[in-house]
C-alpha cells in the first residue's frame, strides 16, 4: 500500500483516497463545511486547507488526491493563518443571530469559528441579505446564513434523485433555491437539514421548540416501514420533540425518510388515554376494572371459534407473542396479522425475507422488481437502489408499473404470463437474468395478493436455484414487506391456515363468522362491521377505534421497550424514550389484567420471559442487530396453481400509512401538497 507522511507520521492509505481521508486515518481532524463522505467532492468552502511540502500555497485537502511520498502538515502557523482567513470570508456576510438560530448548539460554523474566528471584522462593506425561500412544510429557510457549501444541492441530485435544488446567480449574488420555489417533492427532502453545516436550512415543525442540550436522547428503531432505519428519539420531559437518523451503513446509512422524521407530532394527537365502552351507541369513558369485566363476560358467552384476533403493523415481538399466548389460553386459533390476503410460505425463513440484504444491493449487477413500488413501500431501500443505479449503472427492470421512481427502469411486462415466459426461458429477459453475476429479484405484496402468488414464489426460487443464484454467498430471492411487524410475526407463526381456505381468517371475516374481533394495534384491516363485538387495543383513536365497542388504551412504540425484525430478518431493539399517556399501559400488561380477571393467574406474563421466548422462537437467529444465518431454501415438488392475471401495483397513501402518521399535522400538510401538485399537473412524485 502507498504511504503518506502526515505531521511527521507515516501512514498507509488506499489508492484513490484524498488527503483529507488520509488525515482521518492518522486521527488528525480537518475542519470542513462542504465535504461529506456520502456526497461528491465540491471543494467549495476551502476550510480544509493544509500545507504540502514543495507547494507555495495551502491545498484543499478534500479535493487533492493522496499520492505516494506526500508530506502533509496540518498544525503549522501557515495552515492556521490560512484557515482563519477563510473563516473571516465565511463570516463576512453571516448574520449574528446565534441566540435565535435553531442550529445553535449543533452548528459546525459555530464550533469552528470558536477556534478559527477572530473577534473583529476588517470588512466595512454592507452585508448581503438573501430573501427566504419556500421549500415546503418541512424545511425552514434563512438563506442569509448560507455559506454556499452546496451539500443540499448534491444530496438532492445524487442521493434523493430529485434535482430540485440548485444555485442561481454568480459571485456574491449566488443563491441556493428550489428552481420553481415550490415544496421539495422527495421522501428524503428533510435530510438536507442534517447536512446543512450552518442554520440556513432548519426544521420547520421543530422551530423554537427546544435546545439540543435540553433533550434526552434515546437510540431506537423506526417502525414506519419494514426497513428498520436506526433513529435517535429526542424527548423533552415525556414529549417526543424530534427524530433524527443514526449512522448505520448496513441499513439506512445516515439518512431517514420524511415520514420517519416528522410523523412524531402524531404521537401527541388523537391519543387514547382511558378505556372506553360503547353505551347507547356512543363511546363513553370507563375504568380499567369495568372495561376488563365487560370483556371477560363477553368471552364467557362465546365459543372460542367465534373469537378472532388481528395484530397491527407496528406491534413489537414481545407484545405479539403475549397476544398469541393469550389466544392459546382462551383456546382460539383465529389469529392473523396480514391486512390483505397475500401468499406467504412460512416453512423456511428465506421465503419471506430480503435475503440479499440492504447493503447487498450495492453488490448486485441487475435488479428485477415484481409488483412493488420501493419508493413508497421502503424509502431507504429505494435510496440504496438509486445509489447503485447512479454509481454503477446497474440496469433495473420491473414487472408491473410502479410509477415515478428516482431512477430509470425498464418495464418488461405487467402480467403473470410474462413471468411464466421468463421462468420457462421463452423470454429474452431469461438470458439477461441468467448471464448476470449477482442479480436481485424483489417481489412485493401486490404480486403475492394474486391467485398465482405461490407460483411466483416457487417459480423464481427454482429458476434462481437452477442458475446457482441461491447459495451461501449470495441469495437473489427477496420479499419486500410493507409493515415493520411482518417478518417477526411470520417467525412467531401468527398466521392463519393457508391450506384450509374455508376456515381461514379472511374467509371467516368476510362471512361475518366472528362474534368477537380483538384488534391489537390494527387500524388498516378492511372490516365490514355487522354484529361483531369489536375490541380495539391501541394507542390512537384511528380507524380501529372508530368501529370499536370497547377500547383499551396502550403505549406507542416510543413508550415501551420491544424487539422488531426488519425486512432482512435483522432483530433490533426499540427503546423506551417516554411514558404512556394517561392510563394507557403496555400491551402485555393489559393482557395480564384480562388473564387475572379470567382466573388464569398461572398464565400471567412477564416482559423478560417474553423476550427470552421471542429470541428462542426466531428461526436462523444469530445475534441482535445482525443478519440471520443462511439456511438453504427447499423447493416444493407439486406444481403451484397458475392463472393469467394482471399485476397492478397498489398505490400506498404514503403519508397516511399508519395511525401515527394519520394523526400527524405535518404529514397531513405533506399529503395536501402532494395531491394538490397532482391536480395542477406539477407532480414529481
Amino acid at each position: 500500500m502507498p504511504k503518506i507522511t502526515i505531521n511527521g507520521k507515516e501512514i498507509e492509505f488506499e489508492k484513490g483516497m484524498t488527503v483529507l481521508q488520509a488525515c482521518e486515518l492518522a486521527d488528525v481532524e480537518i475542519p470542513r463545511f462542504c465535504y461529506h463522505e456520502k456526497l461528491s467532492i465540491a471543494g467549495n468552502c476551502r476550510m480544509c486547507l493544509v500545507e504540502m511540502e514543495k507547494s507555495a500555497k495551502p491545498i484543499a485537502s478534500c479535493a487533492m488526491p493522496a499520492a505516494e511520498g506526500m508530506n502533509i502538515k496540518t498544525n503549522t502557523p501557515f495552515v492556521e493563518k490560512a484557515r482563519k482567513g477563510v473563516m473571516e470570508f465565511l463570516l463576512a456576510n453571516h448574520p449574528l443571530d446565534c441566540p435565535v438560530c435553531d442550529q445553535g448548539g449543533e452548528c459546525d460554523l459555530q464550533d469552528q469559528s470558536m477556534y478559527y474566528g477572530v473577534d473583529k471584522s476588517r470588512f466595512v462593506e454592507n452585508k448581503r441579505i438573501v430573501k427566504e425561500k419556500y421549500m415546503g412544510p418541512l424545511i425552514k429557510t434563512q438563506m442569509t446564513r448560507c455559506i454556499h457549501c452546496t451539500r443540499c444541492v448534491r444530496f438532492a441530485t445524487e442521493v434523493a434523485g430529485v434535482p430540485e435544488i440548485g444555485a442561481i446567480g454568480r459571485g456574491e449574488n449566488m443563491e441556493i433555491t428550489t428552481y420553481l420555489e415550490k415544496a421539495m417533492e422527495s421522501e428524503l427532502s428533510a435530510n438536507v437539514i442534517d447536512l446543512c453545516p450552518v442554520g440556513a436550512l432548519t426544521s420547520k415543525p421543530y422551530a423554537f421548540e427546544a435546545r439540543p442540550w435540553e433533550l434526552k436522547k434515546t437510540e431506537s428503531v423506526d417502525v414506519m416501514d419494514a426497513v428498520g432505519s436506526n433513529i435517535r428519539v429526542d424527548t423533552y420531559n415525556w414529549e417526543v420533540k424530534r427524530i433524527l437518523p443514526r449512522l448505520n451503513n448496513d441499513i439506512n446509512e445516515e439518512w431517514i425518510s420524511d415520514k420517519t422524521r416528522y410523523s412524531c407530532d402524531g404521537l401527541l394527537k388523537q391519543r387514547l388515554d382511558v378505556p372506553y365502552i360503547k353505551k347507547n351507541n356512543k363511546l363513553q369513558k370507563s375504568s380499567w376494572d369495568e372495561a376488563v369485566s365487560v370483556l371477560v363476560e363477553k368471552f364467557k358467552t362465546l365459543n372460542p371459534d367465534e373469537i378472532g384476533g388481528h395484530i397491527g403493523d407496528m406491534v413489537n415481538l414481545e407484545n405479539a407473542l403475549s397476544f398469541k399466548k393469550f389466544f392459546s389460553v382462551i383456546k382460539s386459533n383465529n389469529l392473523e396479522f396480514r391486512e390483505k390476503n397475500f401468499f406467504i410460505d412460512p416453512s423456511a425463513k428465506s421465503n419471506y425475507i430480503f435475503n440479499s440484504s440492504i447493503k447487498g444491493i450495492e453488490q448486485s449487477d441487475l435488479i428485477l422488481l415484481i409488483g412493488t413500488n420501493p419508493r413508497h413501500e421502503a424509502t431507504m431501500l429505494n435510496a440504496r437502489i438509486r445509489k447503485v443505479f447512479a454509481q454503477n449503472k446497474v440496469p433495473i427492470y420491473s414487472i408491473g408499473n410502479p410509477g415515478e421512481l428516482t431512477y430509470n427502469y425498464t418495464i418488461i411486462g405487467n402480467k403473470t404470463d410474462d413471468i411464466k415466459k421468463i421462468l420457462s426461458k421463452e423470454s429474452n429477459f431469461s438470458k439477461i437474468l441468467s448471464s448476470s453475476k449477482k442479480p436481485m429479484v424483489i417481489i412485493g405484496e401486490s404480486a403475492l395478493e394474486l391467485r398465482s402468488g405461490k407460483y411466483l414464489i416457487e417459480g423464481f426460487k427454482k429458476f434462481l436455484k437452477d442458475n446457482n443464484f441461491i447459495n451461501k454467498d449470495w441469495n437473489a430471492f427477496n420479499f419486500l414487506p410493507q409493515n415493520a411487524s411482518t417478518v417477526g410475526l411470520i417467525d412467531l407463526k401468527i398466521l392463519s391456515n393457508e391450506e384450509d381456505k374455508r376456515n381461514s381468517f379472511f374467509e371467516k371475516l368476510k362471512n361475518n363468522q366472528f362474534k368477537l374481533l380483538y384488534l391489537l394495534g390494527s387500524d388498516n384491516l378492511d372490516i365490514k362491521k355487522n354484529n361483531e363485538f369489536i375490541v380495539y387495543q391501541g394507542s390512537h383513536g384511528d380507524r380501529g377505534a372508530e368501529i370499536a365497542d370497547l377500547i383499551l388504551p396502550s403505549a406507542a412504540f416510543t413508550e415501551q421497550n420491544g424487539l422488531y425484525e426488519n425486512l432482512e430478518g435483522r432483530v433490533q431493539e426499540c427503546k423506551k424514550a417516554s411514558y404512556p399517556i394517561g392510563e394507557a399501559l403496555e400491551d402485555w400488561k393489559i393482557l395480564n389484567l384480562i388473564l387475572k380477571a379470567l382466573g388464569k393467574n398461572e398464565n400471567l406474563l412477564s416482559f423478560d420471559s417474553l423476550r427470552k421466548e421471542v429470541l428462542k422462537s426466531i428461526p436462523n437467529f444469530s445475534k441482535l442487530n445482525e443478519l440471520p444465518y443462511f439456511k438453504d431454501c427447499e423447493l416444493i415438488n407439486t406444481s403451484p396453481y397458475f392463472e393469467s392475471e394482471e399485476i397492478n401495483i397498489k398505490e400506498l397513501d404514503y403519508f397516511f400509512t399508519n395511525a401515527i402518521s394519520r394523526a400527524s399535522k405535518t404529514m397531513s400538510e405533506c399529503r395536501q401538497i402532494k395531491y394538490s401538485s397532482k391536480k395542477t399537473g406539477t407532480d414529481n412524485l
